[in-house]
């Protein structure tokens, strides 16, 4: 990649973040110039769970895996990040230890600020902060609903509202080349195998068909019914026709 932000674009870009949209230009201005641009190759840690924290990023471009490591090894995926977004902003507002591992899944250009730096911004720009409430919010009802998921739900209720959502419930293809059984498992807290073995009962149920391009989802109403931990309609019934599935998802 080649990148050529220059401090007047970093400062509309700003005002462009959801988060940001209530400060004034100067205040934007004020943030840009207190941070500094950092790039992150493919592949590489941002920053790890539990160290010292590394202070607040904002994604401009490329992506990024919030995750957590279980006892195990496992992996849980806790977001995605797609530019043009913060993350680990908790730590520039409490001081603390990073509350999860950021990895880069391709290469990153972001910008970063640290504690003392953001603190200072504070102290003179207090809106700063505000507008930080509302994302600290959202969340945590993501994360509280997260956790009611791995708590109440199945793996196979899990597995069928992780599809709902990574298909925008049956309207586009789930890209195996970006969702392998190791990624969805991770997103859900489970392993491979898991997947594997609930992807063919979706199969099964006419839910959904599985290439090795893509899954589509066929019966995204039944697979919000399963999502739900409704059993019933693996009941048997009339077999559905995938007949007029969109050619070019097959590619």
């Amino acid at each position: 990649m080649s990148y050529s932000y220059h401090k007047e674009s970093l400062i509309q870009i700003f005002r462009r973040v959801k988060h940001f949209q209530s400060l004034t230009e100067n205040q934007c201005a004020a943030i840009v110039n207190a941070g500094q641009i950092r790039i992150f190759p493919a592949e590489t840690i941002i920053y790890r769970d539990g160290e010292e924290g590394a202070g607040m990023f904002v994604l401009l471009e490329g992506h990024v895996h919030l995750t957590k490591l279980g006892p195990q090894g496992q992996q849980l995926i806790l977001a995605e990040i797609n530019p043009v977004i913060m993350f680990n902003e908790v730590t520039v507002l409490d001081g603390g230890v990073n509350p999860a591992t950021a990895i880069a899944m391709q290469e990153c250009l972001t910008w970063h600020i640290g504690y003392a730096e953001f603190q200072s911004l504070l102290r003179n720009y207090p809106t700063i902060g505000i507008a930080l409430l509302p994302v600290l919010a959202r969340r945590l009802r993501m994360f509280i609903a997260q956790c009611e998921d791995l708590s109440f739900r199945s793996t196979l209720a899990r597995t069928a509202k992780l599809l709902l959502n990574l298909s925008a419930r049956g309207t586009q293809p789930v890209v195996r080349r970006e969702y392998s059984n190791q990624v969805l498992a991770s997103h859900i807290g489970t392993v491979p195998e898991v997947i594997s073995r609930s992807l063919q009962l979706l199969r099964k149920g006419g839910m959904i068909t599985c290439q090795r391009s893509v899954i589509i989802v066929q019966q995204p109403e039944l697979l919000e019914r399963v999502a739900q931990g409704d059993g019933r309609v693996f009941e048997p019934g009339p077999t559905p026709d995938h007949s007029l599935t969109p050619k070019h998802w097959n590619k």
